[in-house]
């Protein structure tokens, strides 16, 4: 590949060493990709991510030793930059809700299309989010609970009219759009492009969103603007 299109460097976290071997052989016939570490476990994984700094990892959230959303939370704290695809099973839905609050950046179902995991890998190195609607649906749920019991406990018991209190801050019309072009799996830059503002004025909008909305990822954040959970 060409310094402009770099190669994008990928680790593979998963424990069933026939999953593994075929995902690795999928991704080696890639010219814009290359499979640099292969782990069994999470402990694995996150030593593999310190050592080799991947671009993307794989993460299956199911494995010995350390399961894959305690590794997702520990590389994402050390290594910010670098992606984590969690690959899952429809019927997980708490342990990929916990992956979502954890801070992975993308989730497929885990048999998902070969082309769909390969665009997938792809879209993480330019910087967006990716989300199935089958997913989304469930975690969604997760967060409307999440966000009931919440919500009920700021009123409390004895005071039934009282509203919710002031943590739920209402986002202006700017602040409205950038989460809505989130949701639709935009990064930074593409925002930036579309609203004619600089970069990092886009990344200032997006942590003062987090804030008012509680959320702690960009996944979550495109969650409530598809479920219209976002306090107005």
């Amino acid at each position: 590949m060409s310094a402009n299109h770099p190669v994008i460097r990928v680790v593979i976290a998963e424990d069933q060493a026939q999953v593994r071997r075929g995902a690795a052989h999928l991704l080696s016939l890639e010219a814009d990709m290359e499979v640099v570490g292969q782990a069994s476990n999470g402990v694995e994984a996150v030593e593999l991510a310190q050592v080799l700094r991947p671009d993307v990892i794989l993460m299956d959230l199911h494995m010995p030793v350390k399961g894959g959303v305690a590794a997702t939370r520990e590389i994402i704290q050390l290594l910010p930059d670098t992606q984590i695809l969690v690959l899952t099973t429809l019927d997980d839905d708490e342990t990929v809700f916990e992956a979502v609050r954890a801070g992975a950046h993308a989730y497929l179902l885990k048999d998902a299309a070969e082309d769909e995991l390969l665009e997938t890998i792809r879209a993480l190195k330019r910087g967006e989010s990716r989300l199935t609607p089958q997913i989304a649906r469930k975690v969604m749920d997760q967060f409307r609970r999440l966000s009931g019991a919440a919500q009920a406990k700021a009123v409390g018991p004895d005071d039934p009219g009282a509203p919710a209190g002031k943590d739920e801050e209402v986002l202006n019309d700017k602040e409205e759009k950038i989460l809505q072009l989130i949701s639709e799996g935009m990064s930074n830059r593409q925002i930036a492009e579309a609203m004619f503002l600089a970069e990092g004025t886009i990344k200032n909008y997006v942590s003062r969103i987090m804030e008012k909305l509680h959320a702690n990822t960009r996944i979550a954040l495109a969650l409530m603007s598809r479920g219209k959970a976002h306090p107005r």
